[in-house]
């Protein structure tokens, strides 16, 4: 078992820990525009290190009306490890912390592979509306188990 650690990022800012999580992807992508180094970030982040304190992915939750937004990157060398799984238990049990409704999630146009990404959102419960958002009730104060 991977020992990850969630770490609160307040205020959050762009760095070289997020640049290299996205890898090659482009932060405009997600709606990051194209950040400097030290640019404030909007929203909660956290980000997730494993025992060697490398960062091996991020999560965030833009709350709003009582639903959450939320992004998960994992670098591109922890793709297919569980990083993922990881990152969306953490992000349900915040929205369920913060008795949020629903938390949801919409594959950007352009993503190189949405159609893997919106597979693994269904695998996790995640199901499509009208508007193309991937959305997921949330219990409130429910707390998954993120072991």
């Amino acid at each position: 078992m991977n020992a990850w650690e969630w770490i609160p990022e307040t205020p959050a800012s762009w760095d070289t820990r997020k640049a290299g999580v996205l890898g090659e992807l482009d932060p405009a992508l997600f709606g990051l525009g194209r950040p400097a180094s030290g640019d404030a970030l909007g929203d909660e982040w956290w980000r997730v290190e494993d025992d060697t304190g490398a960062t091996v992915a991020y999560g965030r939750l833009d709350e709003s009306w009582g639903d959450a937004e939320i992004l998960v990157l994992v670098h591109p060398d922890m793709r297919r490890t569980g990083a993922g799984s990881y990152v969306l238990s953490r992000l349900e049990d915040e929205a369920g912390k913060r008795r949020l409704n629903y938390i949801y999630n919409v594959v950007p146009h352009g993503h190189p592979d949405p159609e893997q990404v919106t597979d693994w959102l269904a695998v996790h419960g995640f199901v499509r509306n009208d508007v193309g958002e991937l959305r997921k009730q949330i219990r409130a104060g429910a707390v998954q188990n993120s072991g």
